[in-house]
């Protein structure tokens, strides 16, 4: 393919690559914020197939239920365990937590028994019928300052992959950048005026740039919807670092077609391109035990599945008539726009009468991960808040039970670590209280015999090795599935290089597990305090940072370790020994962030072939055109745009111009908002256009880009300041 080179002569830019807009007409259609009180009239809607929204209640009975009983019996146990000697209230705090502790592990745990069944049932890959398709499914890349190269790659061989199956027509791609960084909103229109050229015979593509990005993600996808959505049967929604193969993104507009029932229809993406230590931990992990997990899930959940925001098709009519939404009460963290919109906006389809299915088996659609601990701790500080924030939709009204189950597991994925934290130092108190405090043999009460401290410890030790097989029982029918698929294991090397990785990842993870708690704890702490996460741009190559970083980043870690290592020692070594699997990786919290960060240690590695997994051994071609192409567009935006260029540049202007989206900056008679009033004021004491850029923020460049008045009127400008015969500079 030909492209587009940086240097080309603008002027001779076929016009037809813009077509005097980035984006197809408005069809304005409302979306209006639900309310978490009332059911808007006429919800739920009845559904058009008989029992088309109806679950399988055998399912739920099997999987909560196994749950419930495991959950009960292993409080019965753990009471008994304290009884010997009555409970002391130090101990019911331990109870406590380990009840909840363990109902959260025991729901995760029958439902991987769930889907280990239906893995070895029957194969993994579902298959649809191929229906001609007459819907129209708009496909949404959504983007905030990432590497336009990645962005506009994988959008190129997507379309051009969905070209070659004859189905095109049933689709058009749209990039809906929130970009404030005014650098990349240049180069993703540069990147965006090669994907044109690359696919315009073929493929309908589209850009738009929002000038203010309310509400981040959603509030990106819901100004589509509002402006465009009427356009379009379905919206298949992916993220900035995903894949889609071809038959997937048929395959669920195939299915949406077939059932009218179906709200949303949510794939379980595969991690790819992982390079660093960290990423092929993780890839390692989904592949391997994530099957499990998902099908499970799954199959259980039925018709009330969940939603990742991310590679996943939705109906437009039940995502704009149920699933607007509101701002809740107050100030972050907990009030303001919901930050995790996928599972609030999967509850509202399924509270309209919608169903909301996961397709766990089927495969082809990929996204990537974070690199580094330190990457993964920002995004979870953004996902712990916007997961928190599900208490206040928790109790809304018409939820379904499972829908609610979801928001509560959302939630648990945080406080779990509090609580696993706190049940941790109970544990640690009671072992400090037996060693130092002088046990109260004879109180106050009249008695014969003395009240002997002590506790069944055959069935403390019983109960301690049950909790860890219901902790890591899904990583168990992981292996075993790896080790029973002879096919995928001749993949990795061979069912001993498999398992050589299985004790890698376990060892890492192990490690790594109590830093993730602390940071954890440490986000949700931060959260109660009243601090927001803001919404920083994520990393997603290498994550690798200098030493002093990481001391800084794990400076509480380290210390949090050392003193719980100080008091178990004051006990005694053998507690010290006891507790090791969870103080050796804060101990080594720095190098440990070090080595898993760096993408030359990452290379090695994979170079060993440990921590495989099948997509890497044998690439999807779909990511190896994307890596090739993405190559190509980092050489081709080499020499990106800049304000000062498109200034002196009449035809590179009028492109941008095209470019800039339609929508008024403000309605005539609203407020004018600070960063306006600034960036105008600025504009109109510009006396030239030499250093221009220097005068202004880099947010107020940004808003400068989106602006067509303000550009002509500095492109009137001359070049340099003359006054009295002398030219100066501006």
């Amino acid at each position: 393919m030909n492209m587009i080179q940086p240097d080309a002569d603008i002027s001779t830019v076929d016009p037809t690559l813009v077509g005097g807009a980035a984006m197809p007409l408005e069809r304005p259609s409302p979306m209006e914020a639900q309310s978490l009180r009332a059911l808007s009239d006429g919800m739920p809607r009845k559904s058009i197939i008989a029992d088309g929204v109806k679950s399988d209640g055998l399912r739920r009975l099997l999987v909560v239920g196994s749950a419930s009983i495991m959950s009960v019996m292993a409080i019965y146990e753990m009471v008994s365990v304290f009884n010997v000697g009555g409970v002391t209230p130090l101990e019911y705090i331990v109870l406590v937590l380990f009840a909840v502790n363990f109902c959260w592990i025991a729901l995760a745990f029958s439902g991987g028994i769930a889907g280990f069944i239906m893995l070895l049932k029957k194969p993994a890959i579902e298959t649809a019928e191929r229906i001609k398709l007459h819907t129209r499914t708009a496909i949404l890349m959504p983007t905030y300052n990432e590497s336009p190269d990645r962005v506009f790659a994988a959008v190129e061989v997507m379309a051009m992959a969905l070209v070659a199956s004859g189905e095109s027509h049933a689709f058009d791609w749209f990039i809906l950048s929130d970009t404030t960084d005014p650098d990349i909103a240049l180069a993703e229109e540069q990147a965006f005026l090669i994907l044109r050229h690359q696919v315009s015979k073929d493929a309908r593509v589209y850009y738009r740039r929002r000038r203010k990005n309310d509400a981040r993600k959603a509030g990106n996808v819901a100004d589509f919807c509002k402006r465009w959505g009427a356009r379009y049967d379905h919206l298949l929604v992916l993220d900035a670092d995903s894949l889609m193969e071809t038959h997937t993104i048929l395959s669920l507009a195939q299915r949406m077609q077939a059932d009218p029932d179906a709200g949303l229809i949510q794939t379980i993406p595969y991690l790819i391109n992982g390079n660093t230590l960290m990423a092929r931990l993780q890839q390692f992990a989904a592949r391997i035990y994530g099957p499990v997990i998902g099908t499970g899930l799954s199959w259980w959940t039925h018709k009330e599945g969940n939603f990742w925001g991310h590679n996943a098709i939705i109906r437009t009519q039940a995502f704009m008539s149920a699933a607007g939404l509101p701002n809740l009460a107050g100030r972050p963290p907990f009030g303001g726009h919901i930050m995790s919109h996928d599972f609030v906006e999967a509850a509202l389809i399924r509270r309209a009468g919608w169903s909301v299915v996961i397709a766990a088996g089927l495969p082809g659609s990929y996204e990537e991960c974070p690199p580094s601990i330190v990457d993964l701790a920002v995004r979870d500080r953004r996902w712990c808040q916007g997961n928190l924030q599900h208490s206040r939709v928790l109790f809304s009204k018409g939820l379904h039970w499972v829908s609610r189950l979801h928001l509560l597991t959302g939630i648990m994925a945080y406080l779990s670590s509090p609580f696993w934290l706190m049940l941790i130092l109970s544990g640690l108190m009671l072992a400090l209280q037996a060693h130092f405090i002088r046990p109260e043999y004879f109180t106050d009460q009249f008695s014969l015999f003395p009240t002997w401290p002590v506790m069944d410890s055959d069935r403390a030790l019983r109960l301690f090795y049950i909790t860890m097989g219901i902790l890591f029982g899904p990583k168990i029918l992981g292996i075993i599935l790896l080790l029973k698929n002879s096919i995928m294991s001749k993949q990795l090397g061979g069912r001993g290089k498999a398992m050589i990785s299985v004790v890698v990842e376990v060892i890492l993870s192990a490690l790594i597990a109590p830093i993730m708690m602390l940071i954890h704890c440490g986000a949700v702490m931060s959260i109660l305090a009243g601090r927001d996460s803001g919404w920083a741009p994520q990393r997603r190559d290498d994550g690798s940072l200098p030493w002093l970083t990481l001391i800084y980043r794990h400076r509480w870690h380290m210390l949090i370790g050392a003193l719980l290592g100080y008091a178990a020692v004051l006990d005694s070594l053998t507690l010290l020994a006891w507790m090791s699997p969870a103080l050796i990786g804060l101990w080594l919290a720095v190098p440990l962030s070090a080595m898993t960060s760096s993408e030359r240690f990452g290379l090695w590695v994979k170079g060993l072939g440990i921590l495989a997994t099948p997509e890497e051994v044998s690439a999807p071609q779909l990511s190896v055109d994307s890596q090739a192409r993405r190559a190509e567009y980092v050489q081709a935006i080499a020499e990106p745009w800049t304000l000062s260029r498109l200034l002196q540049d009449p035809a590179l202007m009028a492109l941008h111009l095209a470019l800039i989206d339609k929508k008024p900056h403000r309605l005539p008679g609203s407020a004018v908002e600070s960063l306006e009033a600034i960036t105008r004021v600025k504009v109109q004491e510009a006396q030239c256009q030499h250093n221009i850029v220097k005068l202004f923020t880099r947010q107020e460049l940004a808003y400068l880009l989106g602006n067509p008045l303000l550009l002509k009127q500095l492109q009137k400008l001359p070049e340099q300041y003359v006054t009295e015969g002398i030219v100066s500079f501006c």
